[in-house]
């Protein structure tokens, strides 16, 4: 009797719990359970769970993917629509993608030196000291003193040994010196085969970095072409994570069946991405990747022109 009076208590919390998500989630994610019953996807044991358990991404007609408009082609009948809102999910999602490498390829150059003092060409090296390995710029402050000095002031003078040692087995080439509670490193000029080293690196660096938005490109646009990254966003939502909705007892790998069941139900009454709506997605995803390409060209003139120039 203990064991049924947990397990109802349990249903009761599970069951107030889900309304409150239900509550704040948003409409993409309210009625797939339905559309997965009406097609024989969802076993007895697992129709227990959709009332919670649910999408909204998909109803009985199709609308426009950018816009919300109807395709030429919508005839209304057993067709499915995809949320308007799915749109900016996708392409924030392909930007986040772009963005970080981005990121990564900022962080790259900037641990390529130039002939020019910069207060964050030293950020990179690792310092260790007490047993533990820390960035430079954890334990102190860089500033430049002019353009062919750096001063690195740390925050506490006993690392003073340890951030000079750093430095020197850096692959930069500095020699720093410690003056009174600083160190002064002066920024040595770079030879002419350095600088040849340097730019073939940077070549490098900024064609990875295109190839690597360009891949993030093809990913999400292959991927909504079978409504993949649809599904998945929608089983990002609150309700559907939560292991006492999703796992049934002895199955926990009940999450991944029921976005499995999600893409197959779709496969099989043969839906597909509107011709119309994927070459108008494609062409903004394609804006938005000439963008990130640009802006990886643009970094690595730059860090060219620093290296040639000085």
């Amino acid at each position: 009797m203990a064991l049924y009076l947990r397990r109802a208590t349990k249903l009761t919390n599970t069951i107030r719990t889900t309304t409150l998500l239900l509550r704040s989630s948003n409409t993409q994610t309210r009625n797939i359970s339905h559309f997965l019953l009406s097609h024989n996807q969802l076993t007895p044991r697992s129709q227990n769970l959709t009332p919670f358990c649910s999408f909204d991404f998909l109803r009985d007609s199709r609308r426009g993917f950018a816009k919300g408009k109807k395709s030429k082609d919508d005839s209304g009948g057993s067709t499915m629509e995809l949320a308007p809102d799915i749109g900016p999910s996708v392409k924030a999602s392909a930007a986040s993608q772009m963005d970080a490498a981005i990121v990564a390829l900022s962080r790259e150059l900037a641990k390529l030196r130039t002939g020019r003092a910069s207060a964050g060409m030293l950020d990179h090296i690792i310092v260790e000291t007490d047993g533990v390995k820390m960035q430079l710029n954890h334990l102190a402050v860089v500033s430049v003193v002019d353009s062919k000095t750096l001063s690195v002031n740390p925050y506490d003078t006993n690392t003073l040994k340890a951030l000079e040692s750093a430095i020197i087995s850096s692959p930069l080439g500095l020699n720093p010196k410690v003056d009174g509670q600083r160190l002064i490193a002066p920024i040595p000029p770079l030879t002419k085969e350095h600088m040849q080293a340097m730019c073939k690196v940077v070549a490098k660096s900024s064609e990875d970095v295109k190839q690597s938005i360009r891949r993030a490109r093809q990913k999400v646009v292959s991927n909504i072409s079978d409504f993949t990254f649809i599904v998945d966003e929608a089983l990002k939502c609150p309700v559907l994570n939560a292991k006492s909705l999703l796992m049934e007892e002895g199955s926990p790998s009940y999450g991944l069946d029921v976005r499995n069941m999600a893409l197959d139900t779709i496969k099989k009454a043969g839906s597909s991405f509107p011709k119309d709506e994927a070459k108008r997605f494609e062409k903004e995803i394609d804006e938005l990747t000439k963008k990130f390409v640009k802006s990886a060209d643009e970094l690595c003139k730059a860090k060219e022109k620093e290296i040639t120039q000085g």
